[in-house]
């Protein structure tokens, strides 16, 4: 009996042997801080999943805010161009969020539209039938909505990648970073942050009482 069972030991040691192996490189890994910095990682890839789509959302309200607007004021084509470009522009760009480049190439063009649509709501100062129009307000409400979680997502994103970074510089998860290839991410940039804090702002349905 203690032959038999000598031998189903033995037998088994190849398979026990790698088990402890991989018991001991995921002791090792986690030591390192290898799941921390893959958990960081995707939280980077996920909060400029919600990025994209916040800024998808208010692209897709351009057109019908276009021709609202027209309806109204269909000698304003100056305007009604620069916004369509400039959301044309945003719509061509496969933008790289890991590539510095490219992550600024889509900066400038996300502030093109902002600045395009802002200068598009202005017009309807001069127009007081366009500000009582119902479709016209609820198109304005959405697109005050969209930039506040634009606002939002970008910070999540910021902070996100901030986080990441700072992880990956640490010792000894920099040795880990650098083993299995997870380098810097880009991140938004600071003269862009403080252009959007500047961007002109619309007060989105709100007449201005005369005198005020």
């Amino acid at each position: 009996m203690d032959a038999t069972r000598t031998a189903r030991v033995f037998a088994r040691g190849p398979a026990l042997l790698r088990g402890l192996v991989v018991a001991c490189m995921a002791l090792v890994l986690a030591g390192c801080g290898y799941n921390t910095i893959q958990q960081k990682d995707e939280a980077v890839d996920a909060a400029w999943s919600q990025v994209l789509n916040v800024y998808q959302r208010r692209a897709d309200l351009v057109p019908n805010l276009v021709a609202t607007v027209k309806g109204y004021a269909a000698h304003e084509e100056q305007v009604f161009t620069a916004v369509t470009e400039a959301r044309s522009k945003v719509g061509s760009i496969n933008v790289d969020a890991s590539d510095a480049a490219s992550l600024e190439q889509f900066q400038q063009a996300q502030g093109q539209l902002q600045s395009a649509i802002g200068r598009l709501l202005l017009v309807s100062e001069n127009y007081p039938q366009l500000k009582a129009d119902q479709n016209f307000l609820q198109l304005q409400a959405q697109l005050e909505g969209t930039e506040n979680r634009i606002t939002v997502e970008r910070q999540r994103y910021i902070q996100a990648v901030q986080d990441y970074n700072t992880y990956i510089r640490r010792f000894p998860t920099n040795l880990t970073a650098m083993v299995f290839g997870y380098d810097r991410r880009p991140n938004f940039s600071v003269e862009n942050e403080a252009e959007i804090q500047q961007a002109p702002t619309v007060d989105f349905g709100q007449n201005t009482p005369p005198g005020g």
